[in-house]
């Protein structure tokens, strides 16, 4: 089996035993095709059950010139699951990524928005066109229910239990997690249905997705990407913004309004409390400020 068959097993295994998500399955095998791409250009011939430790040092310290530490550590991260398979496959009996260690990195603090600019990205959405109410509708679900991009485009309209007050979601992993909603979304949601939605002329096999384009298929992530992008020049936000700073700035909000962090992690679908408690220094940094505002020793 040359690279090519090792690098498909793998993909079948993690789209099919570890239930992987297409996005993560692409970024694991760009990093072993990198890999690939570097020993073609340096004629060396090796196999993935022979390459040694020494060989990917060198790919690494390759790599390094090239990216920044963060990505250098993913692309690490990436080879090690990989050999880590052919172990479990007992295609090899050691991992040549046992002593390669991953660059240290400094803790990022995700970008968060305040609930003024949110109100005013929102606010800055024209409703007189018919997209206005289905992007009104998305943002407020993104940041009112905290969710990943690729969530929210993927939410059916099964996947609703607004008399229970709750929505369904189908997490990284196909993990499924039940986030509350609060009914001034479920409003703006239900408007979209019933004025916008009901409306489209729908494809087949899109209706059950909520959020649809205006050709009746779903959304794509750029396209959110975009619509967001779009606002924040709008308003002249001066911040690099994405769907992610929505659910930062929703589990930001939620702490600093005393929210349990146990229950924010359920609500975002941490499979650890560790990622979840990134959100406890932006909390201190909100803390200090007070302190600083309003200390009578400022």
């Amino acid at each position: 089996m040359n690279w090519n068959s090792y690098i498909k097993s793998y993909q079948s295994y993690m789209r099919i035993e570890r239930g992987l998500s297409k996005n993560t399955i692409d970024n694991y095998t760009f990093d072993i095709e990198r890999l690939c791409l570097y020993l073609q250009e340096n004629n060396l011939d090796y196999s993935p059950l022979k390459i040694s430790e020494e060989i990917i040092q060198q790919f690494i310290y390759s790599v390094s010139k090239e990216v920044n530490a963060r990505s250098q550590a993913r692309i690490i991260s990436g080879l090690k699951s990989f050999f880590s398979y052919l172990i479990f496959e007992d295609y090899r009996t050691d991992s040549p990524m046992e002593l390669i260690e991953a660059p240290r990195l400094g803790r990022k603090l995700p970008d968060t928005l305040s609930v003024d600019d949110i109100d005013n990205l929102i606010a800055a959405i024209d409703l007189s066109k018919p997209e206005g109410e289905r992007n009104r509708a998305m943002l407020e679900t993104l940041y009112g229910c905290g969710l990943r991009v690729s969530e929210l485009i993927n939410l059916k309209i099964s996947d609703l239990f607004f008399e229970e007050g709750f929505i369904k979601i189908t997490g990284k992993g196909n993990k499924q997690r039940f986030v509350p909603i609060s009914e001034i979304t479920q409003k703006y949601i239900l408007l979209y249905r019933n004025a916008i939605r009901n409306h489209l002329s729908i494809v087949k096999g899109h209706e059950d997705t909520l959020f649809l384009n205006r050709r009746g298929r779903q959304l794509t992530r750029a396209m959110i990407f975009t619509i967001i992008k779009d606002l924040a020049v709008k308003i002249s936000l001066n911040k690099a913004i994405s769907p992610h700073t929505f659910r930062h700035s929703f589990a930001t909000h939620l702490l600093e309004n005393g929210a349990d962090l146990r229950a924010i992690q359920l609500m975002l679908g941490h499979e650890s409390i560790t990622t979840t408690e990134i959100y406890i220094h932006l909390d201190r940094k909100h803390l200090s400020q007070i302190m600083n505002n309003f200390h009578p020793r400022k």
